[in-house]
């Protein structure tokens, strides 16, 4: 943190945001429009309704799909399966077929018609079915007349990997699960002699609403400020999503005193999972025009996650923050970026919106709105289940919020 600040600030500082921290977890499950989305999205009204904020929610549809029995059999192998939404479910009794891999390529050692079409991808930290290596094979073994698809999502901590996908109608033309990697090695086993195996994938498909926030604080200024985060996703999401949220709070305490100039804007998006149906119907129908806006800053994924050492003995955590996280600012912000956030991992290093973007930054910059600066990254345990109070630390949060205040504070200087 700045030298500026005393030890008492930085222990009051770092107070708030671990509470903050502790009440996002504790919603457990984010995805969009269940229990614990909708219990966070009121809270979050509530908190910065308290702060003067006059607060709106608008709904949206998103797609729900409730679990029978999901899993992969092979002899006397089973595993779980996590059924890829939008889900296009099977029978109670599945679909079977001779069990063949499938590289990231989308090649195969065997005929893939009428087979069960297990996908091996190459590690990494996965996030989102619309990534070329997991989308290609997957579309190859349709066409090639696969009855299903298995996905097995290779990464740091050897658990199911939650792929975000589209949220308007099913990605492919059948049943796909993912499979965690360390349950995945019987059915690899299998398929190198191309045995039967059956995949089941039923449950009940629908929609059900979720919603969007904003609240705004209009001072009949010309010029709007706007910060804005997502607050769902598939687990508990706490390095995933709680930064950006104990961020985007302690910003909309902060940013009314601090800004006086300007109207301020903080919208806060369900559907993200949905390859961010929420972030694009808010920007159709609530957030504040281009026109009209000085600044927009997005609080986006691994706004300052736990950083691991992986290998020698599995996952062990250690002091430093994950440093796959990317700062994206508007080019002419850059000189000023480079000394706020000198010495954090990963942002010291920031980018131009001219040349990278992603998340719910990419549909803002192709909005047309011309100052911007925008977060986002993936994490070690990033949509994965254990993405739990151990993957944020409370310290290194507040240490980024404070470079975002000065960011802030610098991006709207006249």
């Amino acid at each position: 943190m700045p030298l500026s600040l005393t030890a008492a600030a930085k222990a009051q500082e770092v107070a708030s945001v671990e509470d903050d921290l502790a009440r996002y977890i504790g919603f457990g499950s984010k995805q969009s429009g269940g229990a614990g989305d909708t219990a966070c999205g009121h809270w979050l009204a509530d908190e910065i309704g308290r702060t003067g904020f006059v607060v709106e929610t608008h709904d949206l549809s998103v797609p729900c799909f409730d679990p029978g029995q999901c899993e992969i059999t092979a002899g006397d192998a089973r595993a779980t399966l996590w059924p890829q939404p939008i889900v296009v479910p099977t029978t109670e009794d599945g679909v079977s077929g001779p069990l063949v891999r499938v590289d990231a390529g989308g090649r195969a050692d065997a005929p893939l018609a009428g087979a069960i079409a297990l996908v091996d991808l190459p590690y990494g930290r996965w996030s989102s079915a619309l990534a070329k290596p997991v989308r290609v094979p997957v579309d190859a073994a349709f066409a090639a007349g696969a009855k299903a698809a298995v996905v097995i999502t290779n990464g740091p901590t050897g658990k199911v990997i939650a792929l975000n996908a589209d949220g308007r109608a099913p990605m492919f033309p059948g049943p796909v699960g993912v499979i965690a990697p360390a349950d995945a090695a019987p059915f690899l086993a299998a398929a190198m002699q191309h045995r039967p195996a059956t995949v089941r994938l039923s449950g009940e498909q629908g929609q059900r609403t979720a919603f969007n926030l904003i609240g705004r604080l209009d001072r009949g200024s010309k010029r709007w400020v706007v910060v804005s985060t997502p607050r769902s996703g598939w687990f508990s999401c706490a390095g995933e999503r709680g930064g950006g949220i104990a961020a985007w709070l302690d910003l909309a305490r902060w940013a009314p005193a601090a800004l006086p100039g300007y109207n301020l804007a903080f919208l806060c998006n369900s559907g993200h999972e949905y390859e961010n149906l929420g972030a694009e119907q808010s920007l159709q129908t609530i957030a504040p025009r281009p026109d009209e806006t000085r600044f927009w800053l997005h609080l986006g994924a691994n706004l300052a996650a736990r950083d691991w050492h992986e290998g020698l003995f599995g996952l062990k955590p250690i002091r430093g923050t994950d440093s796959q996280r990317y700062l994206v600012v508007s080019p002419a912000l850059l000189p000023a970026a480079r000394r706020l956030f000198a010495g954090l991992a990963g942002l010291e290093s920031p980018y131009s919106s001219k040349v990278l973007s992603a998340g719910e930054l990419t549909p803002i910059l192709a909005a047309g709105y011309r100052s911007v600066a925008g977060i986002f990254g993936v994490h070690r345990f990033h949509h994965v289940s254990d993405d739990d109070a151990r993957c944020v630390p409370p310290e290194a949060v507040a240490t980024t919020i404070v470079a975002f205040r000065q960011l802030l504070t610098e991006a709207t200087a006249d």
